[in-house]
């Protein structure tokens, strides 16, 4: 690892920033200036995954100053990071995408967030979208907006998106709050809850990580949070596109194994159950559209997620504790599903807020 961070002492320096790369020369030249610029005195790290563009060599002739961890080979999301980070020394780990466009003073209100609420083991910024148009950047962008939540059955959603649909940021969702996850992203960890809890899932290699690790730390009695005091501008999709059949295998695999992982046991029958049968009808969905290879893909991912299930059961049985629905902040108790598509909402504003579980109980979840 080469060293050299982005400069002793200021206000960030016990925050290591990591982004993971992998063929993204075009991001790091575009967003790691601002990332050096703005990120009060915070090390700076580029972790590459054997990109085989020329991201090292442009990291080495352009940002001498960024630290880089060289992985082996393409770890995928998950074990990329949970490499790169047995590396690091730090107080909190900032995962930062390539592709994400940072803001005079964003680290601030996170590392305070996380500094004066010892109870909060993550936490996110806003996350607009970003776009070279004016309008574009006013709306909340899909992955992350401002702040995750999921519904009873374990479909995620955030404040300023629902499915495809993104609200305009009118400061509507500026308040610090409790959420079921963070972004991947954006997130600021505890390294000792990150070291504590074993970092990401490897087996899931992308997609869904992130709300797995959040579940876990409520779960463990630990808390997430949203901090709309910081923005950032995400691309979003720069390295696989939503519409690819990979990611609808990753999505709907990973799906399966985050609740199957997480849901306390009460519950567990009859959310792994509706998810069965509301992915069946999504692959019908597909197939009817004409659109084979995403419907296949769920299809696979369903038959792999079952010829996995003895890892699985490992898994869940490592992390006993775990909450029920109602005591979860963050989610929604009803189905997303029908809010959406049967009930015509399209904006958070207009789920009722007696229908969110936990949200009184944040800082003492009880676990069932």
């Amino acid at each position: 690892m080469a060293s050299s961070g982005a400069g002793p002492g200021g206000p960030c320096a016990d925050v290591a920033v990591v982004i993971l790369n992998w063929n993204g020369q075009q991001f790091l030249r575009q967003f790691l200036p601002a990332v050096l610029a703005c990120s009060d005195g915070a090390r700076i790290i580029v972790a590459d995954n054997a990109s085989t563009d020329d991201s090292v060599a442009v990291l080495r002739n352009e940002f001498a100053q960024v630290e880089i961890i060289q992985n082996p080979e393409n770890l995928g999301f998950c074990d990329g990071y949970n490499r790169a980070l047995q590396q690091v020394e730090a107080k909190y780990y900032l995962l930062l995408n390539s592709d994400v466009e940072v803001t005079p003073g964003w680290l601030r209100p996170l590392r305070e967030l996380l500094e004066t609420r010892p109870e909060v083991a993550a936490c996110q910024p806003k996350i607009r979208q970003y776009s070279p148009e004016a309008a574009q950047r006013e709306l909340f962008e899909y992955a992350g907006a401002g702040g995750g939540y999921l519904d009873g059955l374990g479909y995620p959603f955030c404040r300023g998106r629902l499915f495809d649909t993104l609200e305009k940021d009118l400061g509507q969702y500026d308040d610090p709050r409790p959420v079921a996850w963070a972004t991947g992203a954006c997130m600021m960890v505890r390294a000792a809850a990150w070291q504590q809890l074993g970092g990401l899932e490897p087996a899931f290699f992308a997609h869904m990580e992130e709300i797995d690790l959040c579940w876990r730390l409520w779960n463990a009695g630990q808390q997430v949070w949203y901090h709309g005091g910081s923005t950032v501008f995400h691309v979003g999709g720069g390295t696989l596109h939503k519409s690819n059949p990979r990611k609808t295998y990753l999505n709907f695999r990973n799906g399966l194994a985050l609740v199957y992982k997480n849901v306390a046991e009460p519950e567990l029958i009859r959310v792994i159950g509706a998810r069965l049968v509301l992915d069946w009808v999504a692959a019908l969905r597909f197939l009817l559209q004409g659109n084979t290879a995403d419907g296949k893909a769920i299809l696979r991912a369903h038959r792999d997620f079952f010829n996995q299930r003895r890892y699985w059961q490992q898994k869940r049985r490592q992390h006993p504790q775990k909450l029920l629905t109602r005591h979860r902040p963050g989610v929604y108790q009803g189905s997303l599903v029908w809010a959406y598509f049967g009930k015509g909402i399209r904006a958070f504003s207009q789920l009722s807020p007696q229908e969110f579980g936990g949200m009184q109980d944040a800082a003492s979840p009880t676990p069932s």
